[in-house]
C-alpha cells in the first residue's frame, strides 16, 4: 500500500496506456475477421478513402490554426506580471496547446478508422447472424472508446508528471502547483478547438451528402437509401464516420480532459494533510477516470446476445450500466483511502463521504439523461409514435410534431441538471460539482463505444444494401442501426450533460482565477453579456444549418446533373461519379466550419478584455443555459424524426391500417428526417463544445483580465473615501488622514 501512496502519480498515465494496450488488441481482431466479397471491400474503400481524404483536408486547415494560436500562448506566457500583479503562466502552454490538439485528432482518427475497417466485415457478420454483426461493430465502437479514454488519461496524467518537475512543484498549494496546472489548461484547450472543427466541419459534411442523397435519391427518384445508384450515397457514408465517429471522437475527448482540469483547478485550491503530499483532491479525477478505462473494459464483457430475436438495446444497456455500477461501488473506496475526513474550498466544508455521494449525483445524472433522451428517440415509443400518427395529415404536420417533441424533452434533463448540481454543491461546495461531472465521464470509453456503434451499423447496412445482398442481412443490419439511432441520441444526451456540470466547474475556476467574488445581473453590462451570451447559441446553430443547406443544395444539383447526363445510371450499366459528391462534401465542410468556431472562439477575448470578468461572466451563463437548451432540443427532435422515419421500414399502423415504404406518410416522414438530419448531426451536438470551449478560454485568459478589475476595484474605493470620509473641524482645517488611508490602498 505504501508503494501504491508514493506511486500514485505515475498509475495514471499507466491506466491510459492500458487502455490503448486493449484497444490495439480488439483493433486487430476487427481487422482479422472476414471484409466480404470483392465488391463489398470496393465499396468500403471508397468510404475508408473518402473519410481520409476528409481528415488530410481538415487538419491541413487546422494545422494553421493550431500553429497562430500556439504562437499568441507562447507569448503570453512570456508576461511575467500585468501593473505589478504577477502571472503564472509559461511560454510552455504553447506546447501543452499543441498536444491538446494532436492527441484530440488522434483520437477522432483511431475511432475513424476503426469504423471504416468495421463497417464491411458488420455487413459480412451480418450474412451469419445478428450475433456476430453485434460483436464486429461493438467491438468496433469499442476500439473508439477505449482509444480517447487512453489517449485522454495517458496525455494528462503524462503531462501533469512532466511539468510538476519542469515547475519545480513542492507543495499542492503552492504558485509552483498553480503554474503547473494553468499550463495544463492549454492541453485541454488544444482538444476543444480541434473539437469544435472536428464536429462541425464533420457534421456539416455528412448531413450535406444525407440531406442530397435522400431528396434526389428517396424523394425525386425513388430509389431506396444507399442505392449503389446514387451517386451521393459514398459521401453519405463517408458523413457517417467523420461527424459521428471522428467528431464525437474529438468531442468526448475534449469533454474527458475539460472535466478533469476543471477538478485539478479547484482541487488545487483545497488545503488538506493527506497521504500524498496535500495532493489528493488534485489527483482524485484523474484516478477515477483512470480506473473508469478498467470498468469500462469489464462492461464491454456483458454486451452480446443469444440469437435473432434478442433484444440488442438491451445488451448494450447491461454493459452500460454494469461500467457504472462498478465505478460507483469502486469511488466509494478511492475517495475513503485518498482523502482526509474533511475539506474546505472557499469557506464550504465538506466530508470525504460528502465528495462521494458527489460522485454518486454525477453517475445517477447521466444514467437518467440516457434513459430520458432513448424514451423520446427510441421507436415504439410515445414521442416517435406520436410524429407517426401526425405524418398521416402531410409534411407539415409531421413537422410540427418533431417540434414539439424536441421542446418538451428539454423539460425532464433540465430538472435533473438544476437536481445534480444543487445535490453536487449540497454533497461537496464547487468541488462536488467538478467531481460529480468527472463521476459521469468516468465511463467515457463505454458511452463511445455503444455511441460509435450506431454508425459502424448505419455503414454496415449501406453497403449491404449497396452490395444487393439478400433480405435477411439488411434487416439485422436495420435492427443494430435503429437501435444505434437511438444510442446517438442517447450519446449525445449524456455529452450535453456532462458539458453542463463541466461548464459550471470551469465557470467557478474561472471566477476564482479572475478574482470577482460574485456576478451581479442587477448591473447592466452584466445583463447586456447574459442576453449576448443566451443569443450565441442560436447564430452558431443558424450558422451551422444554414452551411448544410448550401451544400445540401450544390449535392442536389450535383446528383441531378449525373442522373440526366451520365447515361445507364438507373439501369446498374454506368457507375455514378462518386468522388465528386465526396469533394462537395469535403470543401463545402472546410469553409463553412470558420465562422462558427471564429465565434466560439474570439467571444470571450473580445468580451473580456474590453469589458472584464464580471461581464465576461454573464456572458458565460447565458451561452451555458441557451446552449444546454438548444443542444437537447435539437439532438432529440432529429433522432425522433429519424427513427419516426424508420418505423415505416417495418410497417406502422394509422388509424387502423398499416403504412409501409413509399406511402405518403412515409413521404411525409423523410421530409421530418431530413429537416432532423441538422439539427441531429451538426447544430445540436456542436452546443456542448460550444460551451466548453468559450469557458476553456475564458479560463485561459482569466489572469490577465483579473488586473483589470482589480485596478479597477481600488479606483472606486478611491473615490468613495475621498467624497464620504474628508471633512472639514470647527476651524475650517482640512482633515487629510483619509487620504493618506487611500493611497495605501493603492500601494496594496
Amino acid at each position: 500500500m505504501d508503494f501504491l501512496q508514493n506511486n500514485l502519480i505515475y498509475c495514471i498515465p499507466a491506466l491510459g496506456l492500458v487502455g490503448i494496450i486493449v484497444m490495439m488488441i480488439k483493433s486487430a481482431w476487427v481487422n482479422k475477421q472476414d471484409a466480404g466479397d470483392k465488391n463489398m471491400q470496393e465499396l468500403a474503400g471508397y468510404i475508408a478513402d473518402g473519410a481520409m481524404a476528409f481528415l488530410k483536408a481538415e487538419w491541413r486547415v487546422l494545422s494553421i490554426f493550431a500553429v497562430f494560436t500556439a504562437a499568441l500562448l507562447a507569448y503570453s506566457g512570456t508576461i511575467t506580471e500585468i501593473k505589478g500583479v504577477p502571472m503564472h503562466s509559461s511560454w510552455i502552454i504553447s506546447i501543452s496547446f499543441i498536444i491538446g490538439a494532436v492527441f484530440s485528432a488522434t483520437a477522432g482518427y483511431i475511432g475513424m478508422k476503426s469504423a471504416t475497417k468495421a463497417n464491411v466485415r458488420t455487413t459480412q457478420a451480418a450474412r451469419t447472424s445478428l450475433k456476430q454483426a453485434l460483436k464486429v461493430s461493438f467491438t468496433g465502437g469499442t476500439v473508439m472508446g477505449l482509444g480517447v479514454a487512453g489517449l485522454a488519461v495517458l496525455g494528462l496524467g503524462g503531462l501533469f508528471i512532466v511539468f510538476l518537475q519542469v515547475f519545480h512543484v513542492t507543495s499542492a498549494n503552492s504558485v509552483e502547483m498553480r503554474t503547473a496546472i494553468e499550463v495544463l489548461t492549454g492541453f485541454s484547450l488544444g482538444a476543444e478547438s480541434i473539437a469544435l472543427f472536428a464536429r462541425v466541419g464533420g457534421g456539416i459534411y455528412t448531413k450535406a451528402a444525407d440531406v442530397g442523397a435522400d431528396l434526389v435519391g428517396k424523394v425525386e427518384a425513388g430509389i431506396p437509401e444507399d442505392d449503389v445508384r446514387n451517386p451521393a450515397t459514398i459521401a453519405d457514408n463517408v458523413g457517417d464516420n467523420v461527424g459521428d465517429v471522428a467528431g464525437m471522437g474529438a468531442d468526448l475527448f475534449g469533454s474527458y480532459v475539460a472535466t478533469i482540469l476543471a477538478t485539478m483547478v479547484l482541487g488545487q485550491e483545497i488545503t488538506v494533510t493527506d497521504k500524498f503530499g496535500g495532493m489528493s483532491p488534485i489527483l482524485l479525477p484523474m484516478v477515477i477516470c483512470g480506473l473508469g478505462i478498467l470498468f469500462s473494459i469489464i462492461g464491454t464483457w456483458f454486451v452480446t446476445i443469444k440469437d435473432d430475436k434478442s433484444n440488442v438495446q438491451t445488451a448494450l444497456n447491461l454493459g452500460n450500466w454494469s461500467s457504472i455500477l462498478i465505478t460507483a461501488v469502486a469511488s466509494f473506496f478511492i475517495v475513503k483511502w485518498m482523502l482526509p475526513e474533511t475539506l474546505n474550498l472557499r469557506g464550504y466544508e465538506f466530508s470525504s463521504i460528502n465528495v462521494f455521494y458527489a460522485i454518486i449525483v454525477g453517475l445517477v445524472v447521466g444514467t437518467i439523461m440516457s434513459i430520458v433522451t432513448e424514451y423520446f428517440t427510441a421507436m415504439g415509443k410515445g414521442p416517435v409514435n406520436s410524429i407517426i400518427q401526425q405524418s398521416s395529415t402531410g409534411h407539415a404536420t409531421n413537422i410540427i410534431a418533431g417540434l414539439a417533441v424536441g421542446m418538451k424533452s428539454t423539460v425532464i434533463p433540465i430538472l435533473v441538471l438544476a437536481g445534480g448540481i444543487m445535490l453536487s454543491y449540497h454533497f461537496a461546495g464547487l468541488y462536488g460539482v467538478a467531481i460529480a461531472a468527472a463521476g459521469m465521464m468516468a465511463t467515457t470509453a463505454m458511452q463511445l463505444a455503444i455511441d460509435a456503434f450506431g454508425p459502424i451499423a448505419d455503414n454496415a447496412g449501406g453497403i449491404a444494401e449497396m452490395s444487393q445482398l439478400p433480405p435477411e442481412v439488411r434487416e439485422r443490419t436495420d435492427n443494430l442501426d435503429a437501435v444505434g439511432n437511438t444510442t446517438a441520441a442517447t450519446g449525445k444526451g449524456f455529452a450535453i450533460a456532462s458539458a453542463a456540470l463541466t461548464s459550471l466547474a470551469l465557470f467557478a475556476a474561472f471566477v476564482g482565477i479572475a478574482g470577482i467574488t460574485a456576478i451581479d445581473i442587477y448591473k447592466a453590462p452584466v445583463l447586456a453579456g447574459l442576453f449576448v451570451g443566451g443569443m450565441i447559441p442560436f447564430i452558431f446553430s443558424a450558422l451551422c444549418i444554414q452551411a448544410v443547406g448550401k451544400a445540401a443544395m450544390d449535392m442536389v444539383q450535383e446528383v441531378r446533373r449525373q442522373f440526366r447526363e451520365i447515361p445507364g445510371i438507373m439501369e446498374y450499366k454506368a457507375k455514378p461519379e462518386y468522388e465528386k459528391c465526396v469533394a462537395i462534401s469535403t470543401k463545402a465542410s472546410i469553409r463553412e466550419m470558420m465562422m462558427p468556431g471564429a465565434i466560439a472562439l474570439i467571444t470571450p477575448i473580445i468580451i473580456g478584455f474590453t469589458f472584464g470578468p464580471e461581464v465576461l461572466g454573464g456572458l458565460l451563463a447565458g451561452v451555458t443555459v441557451t446552449g444546454v437548451l438548444m443542444g437537447i432540443f435539437q439532438s432529440n427532435a432529429g433522432g425522433a424524426w429519424d427513427n419516426a422515419k424508420k418505423s415505416f421500414e417495418q410497417g406502422v399502423m394509422i388509424n387502423g391500417e398499416m403504412h409501409y415504404k413509399k406511402s405518403e406518410p412515409h413521404k411525409a416522414s423523410v421530409t421530418g428526417d431530413t429537416v432532423g438530419d441538422p439539427f441531429k448531426d451538426t447544430s445540436g451536438p456542436s452546443m456542448n463544445i460550444l460551451i466548453k470551449l468559450m469557458s476553456i478560454v475564458s479560463l485561459v485568459i482569466a489572469p490577465y483580465i483579473a488586473v483589470k478589475a482589480i485596478a479597477s476595484e481600488h479606483k472606486q474605493e478611491v473615490r468613495k473615501e475621498i467624497r464620504i470620509e474628508q471633512k472639514t473641524d470647527s476651524l475650517g482645517n482640512v482633515i487629510t488622514d483619509t487620504l493618506t488611508n487611500t493611497t495605501d490602498t493603492l500601494r496594496r
